[in-house]
């Protein structure tokens, strides 16, 4: 029996910071010395890290915003493309966001396999059919524990987000410790063939943006928050938190090995790094910490993958079914499909070159759509003056939220365009097959699956794309 109806539980700034830093904090940190030195040196890093973190603070500002402005939308991401945009967006929004933390979350067992595979060569660099297992039974014991209520996956997440933050800490006092300032400066231009500065930074947009979702994490779970100032101000400080962790990480790699060195390492390429500087206890303790943190985060994206869908089928978006909760105020049949889908993308990435990889620009491809209409919504009801009153504070404010929204939107075009055309094209081919879904949901609440000429627009290009990418797929012009 579908229950939206029961009293949700109330987290605090303390809980909320821990889903924005724990979704941040996972995977993402203990592959960014690898990434980034296969595309760029210490100048490129720098230039990239100051983009990104501009981009992604107005983001963090954004989903500040909007939570003033609009304290009702207790969904973020989806809520937000749905008021402003329309039913149909609204549901490739949520599809997307859904689709990308499922995605994101083979990121962290592929990672967690490769790491482990350093001393059981079974499970390879995480594609293997042994590694594949192993992730499977990740998958599914963690559906078992988070089954169990949000308030005890909340206490267990604000542990894990101090736990996995020790080694990371300790690898940036290391790498400072023994940085070798010689090394530190033969990296400063990245590799010979790099290629033109613009094309390295370019390179490293979709890292940050993979390391850095979760920014929105708090707004996604608003309708959990016990007050709502909370969830800006959530954002916000776990962002910067992040941001200073992030940067630090990337910098301090380049005075401990040449870049070409880093770019060879095995994923997480952190543990070679500090393996390098002090031995191999180095890459046991970073293995540690990477599993403690990519658990964390995997817990974080989990419970936030299940919230944004059962919003949708509360709201008529997605099918019914979706808005089942337990007696522990857990949508289990969204966290059910969550695991569902997360295996199945776990079965195609084995079947890609890098798998990691793979999956990590896919995540931040599907995830790039709901920030651009999250952005885009603010822009908008700052320019109509929606949700202000006419008093001297909101006059003071519009305009630099004009400014906020018009910037937050053109930083993520710049990470679409940065993401390239083959990569948007096969995540069509997720995007498109899930209007089955928006179609069995409109039936059942008795409202047109096409509701405007734009409808057919949108869908049309969603369903050209996914033609497209699977012909560029059967043709080899296009790969994973």
């Amino acid at each position: 029996m579908t229950d939206t109806g029961r009293q949700p539980v109330r987290l605090g700034i303390g809980s909320l910071t821990a889903v924005v830093v724990g979704s941040m904090v996972g995977a993402g940190v203990f592959s960014l010395p690898g990434q980034f030195a296969s595309n760029t040196g210490v100048v490129g890093a720098l230039i990239a890290w100051v983009i990104a973190g501009t981009g992604m603070l107005m983001l963090a500002f954004t989903f500040q915003a909007l939570a003033n402005r609009k304290p009702h939308l207790d969904a973020g991401v989806y809520s937000y493309a749905k008021t402003g945009f329309g039913d149909l967006l609204g549901f490739f929004s949520a599809f997307g966001y859904w689709a990308s933390a499922c995605v994101g979350n083979v990121t962290y067992w592929v990672l967690i396999m490769s790491t482990l595979g350093a001393w059981v060569p079974a499970l390879g660099e995480g594609d293997t059919i042994p590694a594949m297992i192993g992730a499977s039974a990740g998958f599914w014991l963690s559906f078992l524990l988070v089954r169990r209520g949000v308030r005890e996956a909340a206490a267990l997440n604000r542990i894990v987000t101090v736990a996995k933050l020790v080694p990371i800490v300790v690898f940036i006092v290391i790498a400072l410790t023994v940085l070798d300032p010689q090394v530190f400066a033969d990296n400063l231009l990245g590799a010979p063939d790099a290629g033109p500065l613009f094309d390295q930074v370019r390179g490293t947009m979709l890292v940050t943006v993979f390391a850095f979702l979760g920014v929105e994490g708090a707004s996604v779970y608003s309708r959990h928050a016990r007050r709502r100032a909370d969830v800006g101000r959530a954002t916000v400080l776990g962002f910067l938190s992040v941001l200073a962790v992030f940067a630090s990480v990337t910098i301090v790699s380049y005075g401990v090995l040449p870049a070409s060195e880093i770019a060879e390492l095995r994923e997480p390429s952190m543990a070679g790094v500090l393996q390098a500087a002090v031995g191999s206890w180095g890459a046991v303790f970073v293995s540690i910490g990477l599993i403690i943190a990519v658990l964390g985060a995997y817990l974080a994206w989990t419970l936030m993958a299940a919230e944004v869908v059962f919003t949708a089928a509360r709201d008529g978006d997605f099918p019914r079914i979706f808005a089942r909760m337990n007696a522990r105020d857990v949508p289990t049949v969204a966290l059910l499909g969550s695991t569902i889908f997360a295996q199945a993308v776990l079965v195609v990435a084995y079947f890609s070159a890098d798998a990691f990889g793979f999956a990590l620009d896919l995540t931040s491809a599907l995830a790039l759509l709901p920030l651009l209409f999250a952005a885009g919504y603010l822009l908008k009801i700052a320019i109509r003056g929606d949700g202000y009153v006419p008093d001297a504070a909101s006059r003071r404010s519009r305009p630099t939220e004009i400014v906020l929204g018009a910037v937050a939107t053109g930083y993520v075009l710049f990470l679409l365009v940065g993401a390239g055309l083959e990569l948007l094209l096969i995540s069509l081919i997720v995007q498109a097959p899930a209007t089955l879904l928006y179609f069995f949901a409109r039936r059942e609440n008795g409202r047109p699956f096409i509701s405007s000429p734009w409808d057919v627009v949108v869908l049309g290009v969603a369903v050209a794309g996914a033609v497209v990418a699977i012909v560029g797929l059967s043709a080899g012009w296009l790969a994973l």
